[in-house]
């Protein structure tokens, strides 16, 4: 075996009736195929398992086909980030912070799920397994704590495909109206919401059955005209700002930073408490309304970059994951770009929409009206643009509501192959697929997102919120879960370079001090302790809203059902598996590095190192080349 050679590893490990020895984390070799069994440890396929041709696959079985390539993954991981958390939810975060504080808390907030990606990106790239999200807390924290977070993460995502089933139907029902312009989508406003709750939501179940490799073509033909369109929706905020206005504008002259000048100001120095119809009850003023306004958004802003995660939950459809370069430029590109990308947005966007205007502080004639963006070509004089912007919420509340229904479903087959999700005759049928696809699990996920309906009727964008809110917090527990098993694993790491017993060329495996190790953050398990320690405060602390008078009942549960739930989740599952044995609730882990796998060149993708001394042909070429990784 040579330094540069990919290496697999799979280790056994006892079944959960069986109690654990307590042993340092062990490496053995191993090749071959893995068949899921109902909960063990090392029940995943192998990333090497060879992909028969498309024609000699099986049309009906439990396993599903790994015909995703990197450029898929990319964009279905950014396709499903991009949404109303943006485009809608924007405006509530300028009104809540002010300009300055609503940049702050997108680039606070991208840096908290930063290093969650982080973590994830560098597990899955050392053990691409099926399911990480779930399989890591398994294996290095509690298979209690990893049954949790594989029912919150499903239950979260089929809520959140929910959820943009009610945003579509709200940005259908589109009528913007300020005295001075006044636009409106009829058919919208004489269609019940339910009707297009329910005409979405059978569209989102049919895109789900189509065969995967179809639906990532789709996913990435929606993720690049998603990154065109958020691009120039920077580039005209910018420029609305600095050229000469048009006739038929609002202003007369160029707008420049004077919504970030006296009389407003960076932060929002009054917080509005409002009751369930969006009615402001008293204001809060000084440097407490300014903390209040700026916590608040944070929850808010948090639920933009959810979805983020689905880089990694693509494992077990992905073919280019044994090539390890694959998740780390994954995980790196899909960070870079959101980031930059939502923090320029609102920067933007906040040059030419103040902080106090009514549609974006409860006044909005619609759910549409209220994005900082309508508005801002509403005021410009163009309120055509209006129209193609409202038409692109909607097409991207859409996309995201098919890829949260597609993770919920991967994530529900994957239960169903551990055995956790009931009945045998329930978890039989959940395995299933056909071309690929677990129709079953499709179809089950979408009975919960009728959870949509619940958001039918109420204030306008009241319960869309709601439904954000539980989402939002949903996440955060699994976010938090990842970071505290990265910290597991490290540890986990740390033990196998002073108890484990492979030949140098295997070090990489484990060493992250090693240049053929997959994905190295620097300074990782301190972004562990930071996305941990800021996902818990923020569960902890999100639904500070319902507590300022009056009280609001509805507010409140959707803060914080999630936190009871998980951990009755890890209760039911430890006193089902090990009774009242509490010394064995914490000791069922494995700290099992098994199916490892190490770069294949000492050479990294994404870095720059020209060949050449100056300005060569071949200098020019490997630039074209780096800029390529990068993009596509």
């Amino acid at each position: 075996m040579t330094p540069g050679d990919s290496v697999s590893w799979s280790g056994h490990s006892p079944m959960d009736y069986e109690k654990p020895e307590a042993l340092n984390p062990q490496i053995f070799p191993q090749g071959g195929h893995q068949s899921p069994q109902p909960d063990g440890e090392a029940t995943l396929h192998g990333f090497e398992e060879p992909t028969p041709p498309e024609g000699k696959r099986e049309f009906r079985g439990e396993s599903l086909w790994r015909v995703l390539d990197e450029r898929h993954i990319n964009m279905i991981a950014f396709s499903g980030t991009i949404g109303n958390g943006l485009f809608l939810g924007s405006g509530r975060s300028l009104a809540s912070a002010g300009p300055g504080g609503a940049v702050v808390c997108y680039i606070l907030m991208g840096t908290v799920i930063s290093s969650v990606i982080s973590c994830l990106g560098e597990m899955t790239a050392l053990m691409p397994v099926n399911a990480p999200v779930m399989e890591f807390p398994r294996r290095f924290v509690s298979r209690g704590v990893g049954f949790a977070v594989g029912w919150v993460y499903w239950f979260a995502y089929a809520v959140l495909a929910g959820e943009q089933l009610v945003a579509v139907s709200n940005a259908i029902k589109f009528r913007y109206d300020d005295g001075i312009t006044s636009l409106n989508w009829e058919v919208g406003q004489k269609v019940d919401n339910a009707v297009w709750i329910s005409v979405f939501l059978i569209l989102v179940i049919l895109f789900n059955m189509f065969p995967v490799r179809v639906f990532g073509e789709l996913e990435y033909i929606f993720g690049c005209f998603k990154l065109m369109f958020i691009t120039l929706l920077i580039m005209m905020m910018f420029f609305l700002s600095i050229v000469q206005p048009r006739g038929e504008a609002y202003y007369h002259e160029p707008l420049g930073t004077r919504y970030w000048n006296s009389p407003y100001s960076f932060f929002n120095l009054v917080y509005n408490a409002k009751d369930e119809n969006l009615h402001i009850k008293h204001s809060i003023e000084g440097s407490v309304g300014t903390l209040l306004g700026v916590w608040t958004t944070f929850t808010s802003v948090m639920f933009s970059y959810i979805g983020m995660d689905i880089v990694a939950a693509t494992a077990a459809e992905s073919r280019a994951l044994s090539d390890v370069e694959s998740m780390k430029m994954a995980a790196r590109k899909i960070n870079l770009r959101i980031i930059t990308l939502y923090s320029l947005a609102v920067l933007t966007a906040s040059f030419v929409v103040p902080m106090d205007h009514p549609f974006i502080n409860g006044h909005s004639t619609s759910v549409g009206a209220r994005s900082v963006f309508i508005i801002a070509v509403v005021e410009a004089g163009m309120p055509k643009v209006a129209h193609f912007f409202n038409a692109v919420f909607v097409f991207s509340a859409f996309t995201c509501g098919i890829n949260s229904m597609y993770i919920a479903t991967r994530v529900l087959h994957t239960l169903a192959l551990r055995g956790q999700t009931g009945p045998e005759f329930i978890t039989r049928r959940l395995r299933q697929c056909r071309s690929g696809v677990p129709v079953r699990a499709v179809l089950v996920t979408g009975a919960i997102m009728m959870v949509a309906y619940m958001g039918r009727d109420g204030s306008v964008g009241a319960r869309l919120d709601e439904l954000a809110n539980n989402c939002t917090v949903s996440c955060l527990v699994v976010y938090a879960s990842i970071c505290a098993t990265y910290l597991y694993f490290f540890r986990t790491l740390e033990d196998a370079k002073m108890y484990g017993n492979t030949s140098e060329s295997q070090a990489a495996s484990y060493d992250r001090d090693n240049p053929l190790y997959p994905y190295k953050s620097h300074g990782q398990w301190l972004k562990a302790c930071y996305g941990l320690v800021a996902c818990i405060i923020l569960i902890l602390f999100n639904g500070v809203g319902a507590f300022i008078e009056p009280f609001n009942i509805r507010k409140f549960v959707a803060a914080y059902i999630s936190i009871p739930v998980f951990l009755l989740l890890i209760l039911c599952y430890n006193l089902r598996k090990h009774g009242l044995r509490f010394s064995d609730w914490w000791t069922d882990k494995s700290g099992d590095l098994s199916q490892t796998v190490q770069a294949s060149s000492y050479k990294r993708k994404g870095r720059l190192e020209f060949p050449d001394n100056g300005v060569t042909r071949d200098n020019w070429a490997t630039f074209v080349h780096w800029v390529w990784v990068w993009m596509k």
